[in-house]
């Protein structure tokens, strides 16, 4: 199952400066393991926003919340999730 995500992160202003950069380190850490197992085959950055684009490939809409919610900045965050499906329109490149 495919879905879109969008997460909006909102760290406080007064957060100590070694917890940021605990809780960023982890973040980064443990969506690069996502990554490579291929449940987080998409990240995109949204350009002047503390914001990213994401494509997830999972078993289940459990799964994916699992997953969100271990996230280390899941705290700070505002998170939308768009299930998405097939469009019959699109292009097979591996064909073409």
């Amino acid at each position: 199952m495919l879905f879109h995500v969008r997460m909006d992160v909102n760290l406080p202003h007064d957060l100590p400066s070694d917890v940021r950069a605990d809780i960023v380190a982890r973040e980064k850490a443990y969506s690069q393991q996502l990554q490579r197992i291929g449940k987080w085959p998409q990240l995109w950055r949204i350009v002047g926003e503390y914001s990213n684009f994401s494509i997830f490939d999972v078993e289940s809409n459990d799964e994916l919340h699992d997953l969100l919610s271990g996230l280390p900045l899941f705290p700070y965050m505002d998170i939308k999730v768009t299930p998405l499906a097939g469009h019959p329109s699109k292009v097979d490149n591996a064909n073409s």
